[in-house]
């Protein structure tokens, strides 16, 4: 008895140095991260990059980031509660390895094979809408840009060009435009690379959350 209750302190959850491993790396990450944003911040960058964008669109692009971080955030939080609960298998407890051990128990080893093929795409499936919407960041910036052209290019009328009197508005239109192009695609191209640093991490648990069920399952399988 005092071998097993010792087997259990070893990989129980509060003892495992490796329990909350994924979320430390998540929470690491955005520490990072949202400090650059607060340094920007402080040095007026944000505020010049919202007022260079006449058109609002730098909002739309955060707000489709902030959506995306924030369904990460709690994929980050379901990956790694789960993973903690493969590593420490209880049956009794409900868990996705629970469901899929329970599946796999009375089949043969073909059956479970195209099992553990299901489960790898399943769990790879509901965490690509976040790389999509990654990818659309950048989508978006090259839509600002183009944006940002037309605004620049519809101030300019090559048949008034040569009145003095018009040059200033024109001018003001080109560099509206301008700022808006350069400004979203920025903005884009930057929220991208936070996103699927986050992805890249969410995927490397998400693979180890995959691996831990089947072998948890061959493991109860074999025995």
């Amino acid at each position: 008895m005092a071998v097993n209750a010792e087997a259990e302190v070893a990989v129980s959850p509060a003892t495992d140095p490796h329990s909350y491993l994924l979320l430390l790396r998540f929470a690491l990450l955005n520490i990072i991260a949202f400090a650059l944003v607060a340094l920007a911040f402080a040095n007026g960058l944000i505020q010049q990059a919202f007022d260079a964008d006449a058109t609002r669109f730098v909002a739309v692009i955060a707000l489709v980031f902030a959506a995306g971080l924030a369904l990460t955030t709690w994929r980050v939080m379901w990956t790694s509660s789960q993973l903690n609960k493969a590593r420490n298998f209880d049956p009794a407890q409900p868990s996705r390895a629970a469901r899929y051990i329970t599946s796999v128990s009375t089949k043969d080893a073909q059956s479970r094979q195209t099992m553990a093929s299901g489960l790898r795409l399943e769990l790879s499936q509901n965490i690509t809408v976040i790389r999509h919407i990654g990818s659309s960041l950048v989508f978006l910036g090259l839509i600002g840009t183009v944006i940002g052209f037309i605004i620049a290019l519809s101030g300019v009328d090559p048949d008034l060009a040569g009145e003095a009197e018009t040059i200033g508005p024109m001018v003001s239109a080109l560099i509206a435009g301008m700022s808006t192009a350069l400004t979203t695609t920025l903005v884009g191209g930057v929220l991208n690379i936070w996103l699927m640093a986050n992805y890249q991490l969410l995927s490397t648990g998400t693979a180890r959350l995959i691996n831990t069920i089947v072998e948890r399952g061959e493991d109860l399988a074999g025995a």
